[in-house]
């Protein structure tokens, strides 16, 4: 069946990393900068393998320069969740690429991201330092973070190359947001293996694990995560198309879920991945048989695991009970 018109909430989102080839194309036109060669001849983003996708992603930034072009990328992006009935998304924002870590101009970007506006979607800010900008800048940015904690910026997190450093070394950057009040999430267990994932718990000590899916090879690990309850935002279109798995039915969704581990399903970086919520919610039902149940535990898992309020938990609760 279509999916399309079914309520959805999405928990792991890279706001520059949704932005529509066409936009980027289209700023970049304005401005008269050079991206590279990052688009094939369908229009589409072009890279081969995880560390070329990191640097084409970060070459498509280059277009966006100013509050006024993230107040664009937002109200796209806006627009495509609600073409898909995504009724709330946590999106992932790096003041990396906003005033490059300076305070003041964060709070510009900010303002102008909270700008764009479409009925019927809620966003949320989860400010996320770069991994392999190194430890020293994730310090700037969990003080963006933390100075500009509230109704949008809700959390704190970690994107970026795993297989650079350790969990531990932003453990300063996490204990500031801590404090500030902001909920905690960060990648691991996508490209290492169940020991990253043990790290972000032990080192971070975070809430939800993005990605988080090589856990299953760890039988103890994957005990330890159903027992704390500890939420694992799964991206199945992003693990295959980067390779971390050869084809959805080889992925450990349906194993991680049924070992009582709680899970959720994102996009990612969907015009990266070619995909849509509509489209993840299709394949789980093709590839695994999930039906409306699992869809309605899904989003059940994914409202508990938001890291928005409780007025605005009760007022999607209302909205995924309509029929």
């Amino acid at each position: 069946m279509s999916w399309q018109s079914h309520p959805k909430l999405e928990l792991h989102l890279h706001l520059e990393g949704a932005a529509p080839p066409s936009l980027i194309r289209q700023l970049a036109f304005e401005k008269s900068i050079d991206v590279g060669g990052i688009f094939d001849d369908a229009g589409n983003y072009a890279y081969s393998g995880f560390s070329e996708f990191l640097q084409v992603y970060e070459a498509a930034t280059q277009a966006l320069q100013s509050p006024e072009d993230f107040k664009r990328l937002t109200q796209a992006v806006l627009e495509q969740l609600a073409e898909h009935n995504v009724i709330y998304a946590e999106a992932f924002l790096s003041p990396d690429f906003c005033g490059d870590r300076d305070l003041g101009a964060w709070r510009e970007y900010m303002a102008a991201i909270q700008e764009a506006h479409v009925d019927g979607v809620t966003l949320k800010g989860i400010i996320t330092c770069i991994r392999h900008f190194g430890p020293d800048k994730a310090k700037q940015t969990a003080r963006c973070a933390a100075e500009t904690a509230g109704d949008f910026i809700v959390g704190y997190g970690m994107g970026g190359a795993e297989t650079v450093g350790e969990q531990k070394d932003f453990a300063y950057g996490f204990d500031m947001a801590r404090e500030a009040g902001l909920r905690l999430t960060t990648h691991a267990g996508e490209w290492r293996g169940p020991k990253e994932v043990a790290a972000a718990l032990d080192d971070l000590k975070v809430e939800r694990v993005g990605h988080g899916v090589r856990a299953a090879e760890d039988p103890d690990l994957v005990r330890r995560l159903a027992d704390t309850g500890v939420v694992l935002e799964t991206n199945p279109g992003s693990n295959v198309v980067l390779g971390v798995y050869p084809s959805l039915d080889q992925h450990p969704i349906t194993k991680l879920r049924d070992a009582g581990v709680p899970v959720t399903v994102s996009t990612d970086d969907p015009p990266f991945f070619h995909t849509t919520m509509t489209k993840e919610w299709a394949d789980l039902e093709t590839t695994f048989g999930w039906g409306a149940d699992d869809f309605d535990t899904l989003n059940q898992t994914a409202l508990n695991a938001a890291f928005c309020d409780d007025d605005t938990k009760q007022q999607l609760a209302k909205r995924l009970e309509q029929p």
